[in-house]
């Protein structure tokens, strides 16, 4: 590590007012405890000590070679990712889903594109697009690849939400669940799929599943604007910047990016925080005409949340309202905006589901154990359903590890950027409220993701110091610890080994399981001759849901999936197979058909997420086969299709 900047090398910059009225970071009140003088009032008080970010590096004039050479590293990588999605094969994945697919360039590709990165953003002679450039490379090869590889979409309910925005393009309006059941919640939260339909409509497509595989990277994208302006806003070392950007997309494995309301949800949530975090502060001044502008962009945004997604708003609240307790952002006008919406939204639009979800959301509340522990049919099962189960815990695990780290070891940061602490912290007490199908666990990671990103990256970072704390360094000769190149070794190495574990970590986490969550065309054609031939009032059984179009034409084919039934009732199908599946099938009445659906995406789901193993789910379609009671309707290498015979007529 270089020696400490002094101020003869460095000039002390004095407070210069933002736009807006926001003050530059370091001149915010959140570092007036770092002040020799502490005051009692915070607009009383002395212009903070400024805050040297780069206190490490010595200025340097970037020459022509320093601006040019960080591009070879990001080609390279994007050439060997281009290479290896090219010699990679997915018509046969085994349990570890896409990590044992893919070919070793695309491995060598990653660490090259990593170790690239950690070299130009730690380099003060390299330009701030490079780091963006190695960031979007990062997203290309983690969120693209699937989109690239796959010649379908992903995730059973990506497909699910296709069907809702078809329905309501076909139906022309809101349902209520009189009309279309369960489904009736969709049409009481539609900001996203109506949306969605109009973009179907703008685009002449046929549907939203034309674009949704590449959803992950647009939903990604949206995000990056919202990071950039919430990180400024504590500091303007871009290695600190970048470097959290980076662990921000490497630790959200969660795969809430998808094509879904959450993904749209998320990216509105990070942009109000980022607008208040910005221009909602104290140091913003008040009465000033733009603050009004502010609030009706933060009105906007909010209203766009609370009518597509259920627990966005709840997680908005508790953030903005743990904002409220650092002195900087005691302001009231987001949160009180955000809970009239939100109130609004429940007790009008929302309220017919809410009135029969309120029991056991009530009974929720404050069952902690319950509301983190895996439900029946959620537990990975398998060495490559647990292998990847770990390696997302482990990756989860280490970020908020390190996070804790650089709260403790970079005081400076501890003070200076308090709020985003506390949206770090601020989403755990939703453990006590509910457990969201099993999933609030995932949920409160994804949301404490862009504070705990920040205070990650500064644990691998040199302390952020005061340049007077830099000078008196200096002066002191500050070298006791270990040489300076052996701390500059270890500052090296140590920090990229970190990123370099924690981004090949990513590929497990995020694409370990797809064996469950793609479903290969011939799946998708076999599923859609059901639809094309089931007519109105219909009924399809199948193990679970997993499996595309699973919800197409819901307004008018019944669902019914087995082993969503207690387990007394699963182990009777299992003990007699086709006798106990006719009897559940034999209500339907002509000219309603009664199907039986059996797929790949089926199997591969309640094999590895521990419900009925494959030999169990086999002998049901042997069983079923060998019945006279059921006919073959259609099939190929990935599924099979029958239907029960009705009595009295011919079959078809």
């Amino acid at each position: 590590m270089r020696p400490p900047v002094t101020p003869k090398e460095r000039s002390t910059p004095e407070p210069t007012p933002a736009r807006d009225g926001a003050t530059t970071p370091g001149s915010t009140a959140e570092t007036a405890s770092q002040s020799s003088s502490p005051t009692s009032s915070e607009s009383s008080s002395a212009a903070p000590e400024p805050v040297t970010d780069l206190s490490d590096l010595s200025p340097v004039r970037p020459g022509r070679g320093a601006l040019s050479w960080p591009g070879l590293p990001l080609l390279a990588a994007l050439a060997l990712w281009a290479y290896a999605v090219r010699h990679t094969d997915v018509s046969r994945l085994d349990d570890y889903g896409l990590v044992t697919a893919l070919h070793p360039a695309f491995w060598a590709g990653l660490a090259v594109l990593t170790a690239g990165f950690w070299c130009t953003v730690r380099d003060p002679r390299r330009p701030g697009a490079w780091a963006a450039a190695y960031v979007l490379g990062l997203l290309v090869m983690e969120r693209a690849t699937q989109a690239v590889l796959y010649p379908t979409p992903l995730y059973a309910w990506a497909w699910k939400h296709d069907a809702v925005i078809d329905h309501l393009l076909t139906a022309g309006g809101l349902q209520t669940a009189d009309q279309v059941g369960d489904m009736a919640v969709y049409d009481q939260w539609p900001g996203f799929f109506a949306a969605q339909a109009a973009l179907v409509r703008l685009l002449g497509v046929e549907s939203s599943a034309m674009y949704m595989a590449w959803w992950p990277l647009a939903s990604s994208l949206m995000l990056l604007l919202p990071l950039l302006v919430i990180y400024r806003t504590f500091t303007e070392d871009r290695r600190l910047i970048w470097t959290a950007v980076w662990l921000f997309y490497v630790a959200n494995w969660v795969g809430q990016d998808y094509f879904s309301p959450q993904s749209v949800a998320y990216a509105l949530h990070v942009g109000v925080l980022a607008v208040v975090l910005r221009r909602f502060g104290r140091s913003t001044g008040r009465g000033r005409p733009r603050q009004a502008v502010w609030t009706v962009v933060i009105t906007l945004l909010i209203t766009a949340i609370v009518i597509s997604h259920q627990l966005t708003p709840g997680m908005l609240v508790v953030c903005l309202v743990a904002l409220c307790l650092s002195r900087r952002y005691r302001d009231w006008v987001p949160v009180v905006t955000t809970v009239v919406i939100f109130l609004a939204w429940c007790l009008t639009a929302a309220l017919p589901f809410l009135s029969a979800a309120m029991p056991d959301m009530i009974r929720s509340v404050g069952d902690v154990g319950a509301n983190v522990e895996t439900g029946y049919g959620a537990t990975p099962t398998g060495t490559g359903a647990i292998a990847t189960s770990w390696a997302a815990r482990l990756l989860s695990g280490s970020v908020l590890l390190l996070a804790a780290v650089g709260v403790l070891r970079q005081r400076v940061l501890r003070h200076r950027a308090r709020p985003l602490l506390l949206i770090a912290a601020a989403p755990l007490p939703m453990f006590a409220a509910s457990s969201y199908g099993s999933e609030m666990i995932f949920r409160v990671l994804l949301f404490m993701l862009p504070g705990a990103a920040f205070f990650a990256a500064a644990a691998i970072l040199p302390k952020v110091r005061t340049l007077a704390a830099a000078q008196e360094a200096g002066e002191a000769g500050d070298r006791r610890n270990a040489p300076v190149a052996v701390r500059r070794r270890a500052g090296t190495w140590i920090p990229l080994a970190a990123l370099l574990g924690g981004t090949l970590a990513f590929v497990p986490a995020y694409s370990g399981k797809d064996r469950i969550n793609y479903f290969p065309p011939q799946e998708v054609a076999l599923v859609r001759q059901l639809f094309d031939q089931a007519p109105e009032g219909s009924l399809v059984v199948a193990a679970n849901r997993n499996y595309p179009l699973a919800y197409d034409s819901y307004g008018s084919v019944e669902h019914y999936w087995f082993l969503d039934d207690a387990r007394s009732h699963v182990d009777r199908i299992v003990r007699d197979p086709a006798a106990t599946l006719a009897s559940d099938m034999a209500g339907v009445e002509r000219p309603a058909r009664a199907y039986f659906l059996l797929t790949q995406g089926q199997l591969a789901n309640s094999e590895m997420n521990g419900q009925l193993t494959r030999e169990q789910l086999e002998r049901i379609q042997e069983s079923v086969a060998a019945s006279p009671r059921f006919r073959l309707v259609a099939q190929n290498g990935a599924g099979r299709l029958y239907v029960l015979k009705q009595a009295g007529g011919a079959e078809r």
